[in-house]
């Protein structure tokens, strides 16, 4: 029995795993991420060094709770956030932060700066500075790609991107020497561990980016908005991917931080989502009128809107905007779902949840009542961190395929069942919920001031 070590760089936080060859987590660390710095004209960045800062802290926690039951750790599989940009010096380092997936400069070309001489990917970056080398996942490297010449090499899921080095080695606690393996970008990271490998299953990720995947072979190019098409973790193959939220179960934090502050004495957040989410529970589904579009950041093709919470009253108090926020996401989903399945004239598929989210039962069984199909979680719902290490198994020899990692590390869960009544409730209000963001948006526009046209 071996183990591997498994780097997933989220966009909330970093978490480093330990798991072994067929698929058993053996120790973690979740480190969060400082919040972005969000300045004029859309920018968004990682403040300083974070992503780095929050890895270095992870693995020496990680693998000091590692008890060495799996056996010796061979390899590292790395995971960053996808569609970042980082613009490295001739050592490796910064020139500035990591520009996030959320500033708008990361849709726009490289701009000119001699201190430039590579632009990557967060996970490019955290790469570099591991092992000295500039390599990148090419499953990573998407959006608007700088000119060649300042273009990190490129290898594909499972390849070797160098061994940790001496200097990296003692600030992460990582052995020197030690291989890492490139993954793929986060989403196709988290597909790959939750069992997504081919055709019938929907993977719904609940993160702060909300979306679905499929596997559709010979999907044709997208003729409108209803899916696009991602790089897999898996050499050569591509996924099928809906619309999102760009700002999803962040919003359920949004939410615990605004109940945190408002209490007179300091509160564990913990203690505060636990709150929430016991109290939802006994919120009839409907949450009590209100509906909640999750727009908190507007849709690229729609920047003039806004999130919103329609409905309010004496009688409403934070648990049930909590499940109004859930809610909405998962009516959301649902109509990219069907609009992603019926592009691609697909029946219904059998629907799997990952991600933070799915670690809330009551999440969970919203998705479930919402789409009126069961849904089913993976035994272990931080499937970047499986997919990270799926891809290390691979790149290692431990695994002879990427089908036979999946095989032997990708364990279901047991099937959330939807509730028939619940689904009524929520099969009448979904035409609703998507009609109120279109009868809210001239309003939105005015208060935009129309700058969108």
């Amino acid at each position: 029995m071996v183990a591997v070590l498994a780097i997933d760089s989220g966009s909330q936080s970093t978490k480093v795993s330990v798991v072994d060859e067929v698929g058993r987590v053996h120790a973690t660390a979740r480190v969060p991420l400082r919040p972005y710095e969000l300045g004029p004209g859309g920018r968004a960045v990682h403040p300083d060094d974070d992503l780095w800062d929050a890895l270095t802290v992870a693995t020496r926690e990680a693998l000091a709770s590692y008890d060495g039951a799996a056996g010796e750790v061979v390899a590292v599989g790395l995971c960053g956030i996808r569609f970042c940009r980082a613009l490295l010096d001739a050592e490796g380092r910064l020139v500035e932060p990591v520009l996030s997936w959320m500033d708008t400069r990361v849709a726009q070309p490289v701009g000119e700066d001699p201190r430039v001489v590579t632009v990557t990917s967060a996970g490019g970056y955290l790469a570099t500075r591991l092992t000295g080398v500039r390599r990148d996942s090419r499953a990573s490297h998407q959006g608007v790609l700088p000119p060649e010449r300042l273009m990190p090499e490129l290898v594909e899921p499972g390849g070797l991107l160098g061994r940790v080095t001496p200097g990296a080695a003692e600030a992460t606690g990582v052995p020197a020497g030690l291989p890492v393996h490139a993954t793929a970008n986060d989403k196709a990271v988290e597909a790959l561990g939750g069992g997504l490998v081919g055709p019938g299953t929907v993977l719904l990720s609940l993160g702060t980016y909300v979306t679905a995947m499929t596997v559709a072979d010979h999907a044709p190019e997208p003729a409108d908005g209803r899916y696009w098409l991602n790089d897999a973790a898996v050499p050569g193959r591509r996924l099928v991917e809906s619309d999102g939220i760009r700002r999803g179960m962040w919003t359920v934090s949004w939410l615990r931080r605004l109940v945190s502050a408002a209490a007179p004495d300091p509160v564990d957040p913990d203690a505060v989502e636990s709150w929430l989410e016991d109290g939802a529970r006994d919120v009839p589904p409907g949450a009590g009128g209100l509906l909640t579009v999750p727009d908190w950041l507007a849709p690229g093709h729609a920047p003039h809107r806004r999130g919103m919470v329609v409905g309010l009253d004496g009688s409403h108090g934070p648990h049930h905007l909590h499940r109004s926020i859930l809610e909405g996401i998962a009516l959301t989903m649902r109509r990219h779902v069907e609009g992603m399945e019926a592009a691609l004239a697909l029946p219904p598929a059998r629907l799997v949840v990952s991600g933070g989210g799915a670690r809330s039962d009551l999440m969970t069984q919203v998705v479930a009542d919402v789409f009126g199909r069961p849904a089913g979680r993976p035994a272990v719902v931080d499937a970047a961190a499986v997919g990270a290490a799926i891809c290390a198994a691979v790149g290692q020899g431990v695994h002879p395929s990427f089908e036979a990692a999946v095989a032997a590390m990708v364990h279901p869960g047991d099937p959330c069942r939807p509730d028939p009544v619940a689904h009524a409730t929520y099969d009448a209000l979904v035409t609703v919920h998507a009609e109120l963001g279109e009868a809210v948006d001239p309003v939105l526009r005015r208060l935009a001031g129309g700058r969108d046209g």
